[in-house]
């Protein structure tokens, strides 16, 4: 507390023009006052050692901010300050010095002077603007008045202070004194000590004093009210009784009004849509009513959380520049020219016409070939947030659509709970492994995901949960599956399917080369000068340690020698090493992929076909022998009934035919017919192996091999004609994998061939064919 002693005069034109500032920040001084202050900082030190030294006098200022520790600047302090004597001055054993300080009069800073590490100014100092009459005099008279019922409702303050109050003549000092005396605010304060017109601060000084006695009094009025024989047991009951009192008599709210406040400010400030802000007042109004403690009260106040957490109207800006899109996209992968010429198309849509909406795309195709991947990389050239969610395995509806809010637990669906995190309405939101939603007794999620996944009706979502709607037109939504055939017709005609159908050999070594070892050498610690692969090593890995159309073996393969790679370089083995053709194998054990073409198909009755997996293509070997007897056509391999009746067509239309193929009448009836499709342990179906199965049998009975780094597919006819089939690229790259130099391909596929990149078929003669014999005739040209 500020204390008044015998006055120093002052006088404005005997004081110095420039003074060193010290700031204060949790008390303030007023002229003729003493203070104790206490100065820890080395600058402010230093302006104290200073000002000693010289006339002893400094300026003191308020801070509008806390206590800094990197030192206050100008604009932190106050413009209108207090210029002071320091009476006593005293160093302590721990670096801090006390001072005694009285103040002199008020100043005000013209502009700060630099050169010395303490701030310095130039001030005016200014005098009161005093004006003795009627009016000052009674609001004199009333200030002391009040201020002695202040002094006699505090116990803090001593009773010699209200009879110092009345010694006091200049009307200006009483106010400055009772107001350093009373219980107000810092800011409060420095108002005061900017008023010059002692009239107006005498008004504000008895309008902080009446407040103070009012709250002086109703705490008197409280202890009344409250104050009986209690004993230890309602010490409890009484202080709670006494802060509900004090909080009714200044207006202020309990715990659970202030949330519903929260709650209806947080409603206003989200500007919710017309019937998610109805459902959010009505169940306000039921929060209002409830007590805390009650169980519907959590469930009421977490429903409100979610409908005012949701990004209603909280959009991310797309980027709409093109050619720094197709950057992103051509930097985060390789190749893909389909699935990136559709973004961009997208976006190209959006510049010409912004609110046009999302497109549902599907990214099909073999494990690994960059699928998941891509869709952050489309949020990342669109600028968008990112959200992914696996439906592998998914079989509950309410995954979807979530639960009602009558269960316990209820939480909203993963759409909704992906929207939330993602903090916007239009992120990339990527539905994984949509073929392997399944269903049961709880609901089909392939259902739920009709609406999700539809332009024309998800505008409004409702979620079982949130029981509004809510817009997902801006949402960009991409699927993921390796099948599209388990996938309903009604969902997947929601969507536009993009095939990723896998990757040639001469992408492979790009993308290992660019993506694949940078990675696994940073991810096992390598540098790149510990490590490197000759030019044909990475091809040596890729034919002859994976098959497969995506990359995921390959990385694995690669993993694999970094990790013996670094073993050695911890071990002091190596300092680095560079890895050669010959070198693999002491990494990764012996060659895994051999190819068998040549030496298949080296004897008659054996042919080459191409069958589709759901990892890519494959080489598919028939096998075909006769033996005496009559028991006619055996098949084996577990092949499906679709791939039964085909090699059933093959040899019927073949013993239609035999005359023709020089094959004898009674052959048939002599001999037993055994066809067997290796990799008996797993099962085969499918037409597309017909022209195999028959090239195979007229191959045997005709006792003619066929064409070396041949293969073919296609479906077969009783009349000789050979009918299209699926999965052609995913064949092509598998011949190409195989070192296949001739194909042989069903007419109607010959469109299929633009979905092949250009080097693969540079490397492969490809022949369309529509009859059997136009397929025999190329099969045994020499």
């Amino acid at each position: 507390m500020t204390q008044q002693q015998s006055p120093i005069a002052f006088s404005a034109e005997k004081m110095p023009k420039i003074l060193p500032i010290l700031p204060l920040f949790d008390v303030a001084l007023f002229p003729k006052m003493v203070l104790p202050l206490v100065v820890m900082q080395n600058v402010s030190i230093q302006l104290v050692d200073e000002a000693m030294s010289q006339n002893r006098i400094i300026g003191l200022i308020v801070s509008k901010e806390p206590i800094k520790e990197n030192g206050y600047t100008p604009k932190d302090l106050y413009t209108v300050g207090t210029s002071a004597m320091i009476l006593k001055m005293a160093k302590t054993e721990d670096d801090k010095t006390q001072l005694l300080v009285q103040g002199l009069g008020r100043f005000k800073v013209q502009k700060y002077i630099k050169g010395k590490s303490y701030l310095q100014a130039q001030v005016e100092h200014v005098e009161n603007i005093e004006k003795i009459d009627k009016k000052t005099k009674a609001l004199v008279s009333n200030l002391i008045s009040q201020f002695i019922r202040v002094a006699d409702f505090s116990p803090g303050l001593p009773p010699e202070i209200a009879v110092m109050a009345k010694t006091i003549q200049e009307p200006g000092i009483l106010a400055d004194m009772i107001t350093s005396t009373i219980n107000s605010s810092l800011k409060e304060k420095q108002t005061v000590l900017e008023m010059l017109n002692v009239k107006k601060r005498l008004q504000e000084v008895t309008r902080l004093v009446n407040y103070q006695l009012e709250v002086l009094e109703l705490g008197n009025k409280i202890q009344s009210q409250v104050k009986g024989d209690m004993d230890k047991r309602q010490r409890e009951y009484f202080l709670r009784e006494q802060l509900k009192a004090i909080k009714e008599e200044l207006g202020e709210k309990d715990q659970a009004t202030v949330e519903v406040d929260d709650y209806r400010a947080k409603i206003e400030e989200k500007n919710l849509p017309e019937e998610a802000r109805k459902e959010a007042e009505r169940e306000l109004d039921r929060l209002a009513r409830m007590h805390p403690s009650s169980a519907e009260y959590t469930v009421a106040s977490t429903y409100l959380d979610w409908l005012t957490a949701l990004p209603w109207h909280a959009s991310t800006t797309d980027n709409l520049d093109i050619k720094k899109a197709r950057k992103i996209l051509d930097y985060d992968h390789f190749g893909l020219t389909k699935v990136k010429k559709r973004i961009l198309e997208y976006l190209a849509v959006r510049k010409l016409k912004p609110e046009s909406k999302g497109p549902i795309l599907c990214f099909a195709g073999p494990p690994g070939t960059g699928k998941t991947s891509l869709g952050r990389s489309i949020a990342r050239a669109l600028g968008r947030q990112f959200f992914r969610i696996s439906l592998g395995g998914v079989r509950d509806e309410a995954e979807i659509r979530g639960h009602r809010r009558t269960y316990v637990g209820a939480l909203p669906g993963r759409i909704i709970q992906g929207i939330r995190r993602s903090g916007s309405n239009n992120p990339v939101f990527m539905l994984d492994e949509i073929d392997k939603v399944g269903s049961d007794f709880r609901g089909d999620p392939s259902s739920a995901l009709l609406e999700v996944l539809d332009p024309e009706q998800n505008f409004s979502f409702s979620d079982h949960y949130l029981d509004v709607p809510f817009d997902l037109s801006k949402v960009m939504f991409i699927t993921t599956a390796n099948l599209l055939d388990p996938i309903p017709p009604a969902l997947r005609d929601r969507m536009e399917v993009l095939m990723l159908l896998g990757y040639t050999l001469d992408e492979k070594i790009k993308i290992a080369n660019r993506y694949l070892i940078p990675r696994q050498r940073e991810a096992h610690g390598l540098k790149a000068s510990q490590i490197s692969f000759t030019k044909g090593t990475v091809k040596h890995i890729v034919t002859g340690y994976t098959r497969e159309a995506g990359l995921r073996n390959l990385e694995r393969e690669i993993a694999n020698i970094c990790r013996g790679v670094a073993a050695k370089i911890a071990e002091g083995i190596e300092a680095s090493v560079k890895i050669k053709i010959e070198k693999v194998s002491e990494y990764l054990g012996p060659v895994k992929m051999t190819s068998e073409a040549k030496a298949r198909t080296s004897t008659p009755g054996v042919a080459m076909g191409l069958a589709w997996t759901q990892t890519g293509g494959e080489l598919l070997f028939i096998e075909a022998t006769a033996m005496p007897g009559n028991k006619g056509l055996t098949l084996t391999g577990q092949l499906g009934d679709v791939m039964k009746e085909s090699a059933t067509a093959a040899l019927s239309f073949i013993r239609t035919n035999a005359a023709s193929f020089g094959i004898a009448e009674d052959y048939f009836q002599k001999h037993d017919i055994h066809i067997h499709v290796p990799a008996g342990a797993i099962p085969k179906d499918g037409p597309s192996a017909g022209v195999t199965m028959l090239t195979a049998l007229t191959s045997l009975f005709t006792n003619q091999t066929i064409k070396k780094d041949l293969a073919m597919t296609g479906e077969i006819t009783l009349r000789g004609q050979v009918l299209p089939v699926g999965g052609i690229k995913e064949k092509v790259l598998a011949a190409h994998r195989a070192g296949i130099k001739t194909l042989i391909l069903p007419k109607w596929n010959e469109k299929d061939l633009e979905d092949i990149p250009q080097e693969v078929q540079d490397k492969i003669e490809f022949h369309f064919v529509d009859k059997m014999k136009n397929v025999l005739n190329i099969a045994f040209k020499t």
